[in-house]
């Protein structure tokens, strides 16, 4: 884009935001408020204004302490925490939606406002605290030249990897700090336009079977339903042969997947469609039924029509599943990881989920880690701000929250792709 358009653009955005503050209604939970459509030549919009951390920090809750256990990645997006308690690092950046309209160009100019300058890595760095004392202090690569990996799941002694464009693995032994050979395709994964190209990855408590949330290739349809083949959707793969079926379809970008210790259930947290308002539609987290319909294109939150997607389908409307628990409307959700005792009695039963961050509101939402807490094995009760002040009451963004890890000794590890940071939570034990 010439530089003439992108003032143009950051003036009108600037315009957008002097318009005044977005309502806040309540729209966590499992009955959130869903305000009208609303329709205009352009979304509300915020450009995210970066600057660095210098001596500020997140904060946590009293109680827990955060610290910076790598820097200087090269966007860190997921985490894996392994047996012997190294963490790997899954590091890159792909998709590039296609410019069709000119609000998408003003649009793909203020999120790149808030994104990191630094080249995707391509890779995955593996860290160790060789003591115990919480300092990472060993660094190395454990694998390159892949191609903007993002989920990451072990099995025995296979480590799974999902790409942009394939589901890869490698073999893996305890202790190890490199790969000990090139990466072993399982299948191939949609690719092409790739509007959302994060693919988030787990695997089945026996191992038999991977999941793998795929994105759409747009907001509502804009690049035609022929490019949606295989897309909005969770994939069940054969970890062994590569064969795979949809699991479940209608989930418009399922950035994070996780399954509940104990029960075995999938859960995903989705991103909503955008242009509706600053209100509409709430990102949410949900269980993933085998078979089931969430809505996407045709409805959002169960059964609410959406009008701009021809033709409509009815049948599919009377299908679609309510998700399980709203997080408020384009938080952002892209990390998913349930809790443990280990993490306290206040935040041992639930999940932490990583909200990278709106750009379409006047007022921003999400640029937070939050707790749902469960009970009964279902979420229930507000969410719980665990690691905030990514963004700063001075407007100022240092950070933004990706994937979430616990490690089942006591910590939340997250992955801030902003200031390319890693930073690991503990509670303090008396």
């Amino acid at each position: 884009m010439r530089r003439s358009n992108l003032l143009a653009a950051a003036a009108l955005s600037a315009l957008l935001t002097a318009c005044g503050t977005d309502p806040d209604p309540v729209q966590h939970g499992h009955d959130p408020e869903l305000p009208d459509r609303q329709s205009g030549l352009l979304p509300s919009m915020n450009i995210a204004d970066p600057a660095a951390w210098g001596d500020q920090r997140p904060t946590v809750p009293q109680g827990y302490a955060i610290a910076a256990i790598a820097t200087n990645l090269r966007i860190p997006r997921q985490t894996l925490v392994l047996p012997n308690g190294d963490i790997l690092v899954a590091e890159g950046m792909g998709g590039g939606a296609p410019i069709l309209r000119p609000k998408d160009a003003i649009a793909g100019y203020i999120k790149g406002k808030g994104t990191s300058p630094v080249k995707g890595g391509d890779r995955l760095t593996l860290l160790r605290d060789g003591n115990g004392d919480g300092t990472y202090e060993g660094r190395a690569v454990f694998a390159e030249n892949l191609n903007a990996p993002y989920g990451l799941a072990l099995v025995g002694d296979r480590l799974y990897v999902a790409n942009q464009d394939a589901l890869v693995r490698f073999d893996y032994r305890d202790g190890q700090i490199r790969a000990s050979g090139p990466a072993v395709e399982v299948t191939k994964l949609p690719s092409a336009i790739n509007h959302h190209w994060t693919k988030s990855l787990a695997a089945s408590p026996d191992g038999r079977f991977l999941y793998v949330g795929i994105g759409s290739n747009s907001n509502i349809t804009e690049n035609g339903m022929a490019a949606e083949g295989d897309r909005a959707m969770v994939w069940q793969v054969d970890a062994e042969t590569g064969a795979h079926k949809p699991y479940a379809t209608g989930l418009r970008n399922p950035t994070a997947l996780a399954v509940q210790p104990g029960l075995g259930q999938l859960w995903a947290v989705v991103n909503e469609r955008d242009e509706l308002g600053p209100n509409l539609v709430p990102d949410y987290l949900t269980s993933v039924r085998q078979g089931g319909f969430y809505g996407w294109p045709f409805s959002y939150w169960g059964q609410n029509v959406d009008p701009r997607v021809r033709p409509q389908d009815p049948q599919k409307v009377a299908a679609a599943i309510r998700p399980d628990y709203a997080l408020g409307s384009h938080v952002a959700p892209l990390g998913l990881a349930f809790s443990s005792p280990a993490m306290g009695a206040r935040f041992g039963d639930g999940v932490f989920v990583g909200e990278h961050g709106s750009w379409n509101r006047n007022d921003p939402s999400g640029y937070k880690v939050v707790f749902v807490p469960f009970r009964g094995g279902r979420p229930t009760g507000a969410p719980v701000d665990f690691v905030s002040g990514f963004m700063g009451a001075d407007g100022k963004t240092r950070g933004r929250p990706v994937g979430v890890t616990v490690d089942p000794r006591g910590a939340l590890i997250v992955a801030d792709d902003l200031s390319n940071t890693i930073w690991r939570v503990t509670r303090y034990v008396r």
